[in-house]
């Protein structure tokens, strides 16, 4: 914190005083390295407090600027499900079993609000990737159908960024929402990116800061520390290692997950993010397979309603048809290590065994 205060950003960027400019200019400097590791220009990022604000202005700015329907699938994360549910009708088109949104099934949803509604959709959602069980979507082709009908697109790639490339410039969507933690940044701030010539209302008022597109005197410490990680991302190399260590890990996970009877993997084997690993247990519930898994020493997830603060299992799951209660959801990241794997390795096998032979 001394080093923190001495360092001369302390002001706020707003004032035009010396401390304000300097300030100003390593806030600008965080927010260029931001821009450029998603492909896109420095005024097109809003800092905000995370992914979960980045989405909930997404839908609020959508939906003022065009009400409407919105297309939001059951796959979708809370946050844009929730939010969209809070300001409009809501359509939710169909997923596979490995919770893919094929283009067909937001084509049918675009139909029904034609039909239902005489309108086109204020807003289309589509992940980047699933957060729960790993899958890529097909990003590309659902916003360029959005666009060719004009109606606004919305990508949430909170899960999907720092693990495959993420170049926003290139698909050209309306709007992005990016988290700083799930790239190994600092917590409590993300982005929501706007395609250059799109206006909508604030989400948060009540000041001018982000260019009045989002009021609130920006979490300097956080952009700095999340501008750091986009550009050690961005070195040669760098990213395309992070997604190697985190695909090697995850391969080792699926070994000791497939080597137990009455397991399996959910999500496309195919498109699927390097370092999430979603499976279902036969013959036991998830609650005492993570508590199991606790106390030697492995922190994990579960689509269970026993499992979360949430009364109700996994949307994504139940979407799916999968039996979210079995459900367990693995993770790896910048700061796995070898270590981590090979306790669990010995502990899953142990810990479901001993489960099961409890239950008969």
């Amino acid at each position: 914190m001394d080093a923190w205060a001495h360092s001369g950003v302390t002001g706020d960027p707003g004032r035009v005083h010396t401390e304000g400019r300097i300030t100003r200019a390593a806030l600008e400097d965080g927010r260029e390295r931001i821009a450029t590791l998603f492909g896109v220009r420095p005024l097109q990022v809003i800092l905000t407090s995370g992914g979960t604000e980045s989405i909930n202005s997404a839908v609020w700015g959508a939906t003022r600027r065009s009400p409407g329907p919105v297309i939001c699938a059951a796959i979708e994360h809370s946050a844009a499900r929730d939010s969209s549910a809070r300001l409009a009708d809501v359509l939710s088109p169909a997923v596979d079993r490995f919770g893919t949104l094929h283009l067909q099934a937001v084509d049918d949803a675009i139909e029904q609000c034609r039909s239902e509604y005489g309108m086109l959709p204020s807003l289309v959602h589509c992940q980047w990737a699933n957060h729960e069980v790993g899958t890529v979507q097909p990003v590309n082709d659902i916003v360029s159908r959005c666009r060719e009908l004009g109606v606004l697109s919305h990508v949430d790639a909170v899960a999907a960024a720092g693990y495959v490339r993420v170049d926003l410039g290139a698909l050209d969507a309306d709007l992005v929402s990016v988290s700083s933690h799930k790239l190994g940044g600092p917590p409590g701030i993300g982005a929501l990116i706007v395609r250059r010539g799109l206006r909508i209302d604030p989400y948060l008022v009540g000041g001018v800061q982000e260019r009045a597109r989002r009021a609130g005197l920006e979490n300097l410490p956080a952009a700095i520390g999340f501008g750091a990680v986009a550009e050690a991302l961005l070195a040669p190399g760098r990213m395309d290692a992070e997604a190697g260590n985190a695909r090697r890990h995850a391969a080792r996970l699926v070994k000791t997950i497939s080597g137990v009877d009455g397991v399996t993997i959910f999500g496309d084997p195919e498109r699927h993010l390097p370092h999430i690993v979603c499976t279902g247990i036969d013959g036991v519930e998830a609650e005492p397979v993570l508590l199991g898994l606790d106390q030697a020493g492995i922190a994990a997830h579960s689509g269970s309603s026993c499992s979360s603060e949430s009364l109700e299992p996994s949307p994504v799951l139940e979407a799916m048809g999968v039996d979210a209660e079995h459900s367990l959801r693995l993770s790896v990241g910048w700061s796995t290590v070898d270590a981590d794997i090979d306790a669990f390795a010995d502990a899953f096998p142990t810990v479901v065994a001993g489960l099961r032979a409890l239950r008969s």
